[in-house]
């Protein structure tokens, strides 16, 4: 099954970037839809509307989070890894999506850039501006 790899500089700290990707509360702001999620291990969550919906695997804060995913049209699930680093006063957001399905590989590959890590980074860039 493929794999979507990306990197994205977030313009806040790593404490800030984590708390986006587990606070529903943040994740309603960025992605203008409603979220459930928590940053507990085997919690589960869902987003937009529950189209996308899955479980939490590890939780280290604010360095990695692991997770589940599964949208109403896949057979099996996918997973999905985000690593957090700090550069100087800005956070690296390393993303490794596996197990993504062949037919929806170009559509979720550019919806993280529009929807999800792409909308989290202009969060925060209209934050600090």
């Amino acid at each position: 099954m493929p794999v979507i790899q990306k990197t994205y500089e977030m313009n806040a700290a790593p404490e800030e970037v984590f708390e986006a990707l587990v606070n529903p509360d943040l994740i309603q702001h960025w992605s203008g839809d409603e979220a459930k999620m928590s940053a507990q291990v085997g919690a589960d969550f869902s987003l937009w509307g529950g189209q996308m919906f899955g479980k939490n695997l590890e939780v280290v804060k604010n360095k990695k989070l692991v997770q589940e995913w599964s949208y109403d049209q896949w057979l099996s699930p996918s997973k999905v890894t985000f690593t957090l680093k700090a550069k100087g006063k800005n956070t690296i957001i390393e993303l490794l999506h596996e197990d993504v399905p062949e037919k929806s590989l170009n559509s979720i590959s550019d919806g993280w850039d529009a929807y999800y890590l792409g909308a989290m980074q202009e969060m925060f860039e209209e934050a600090k501006s």
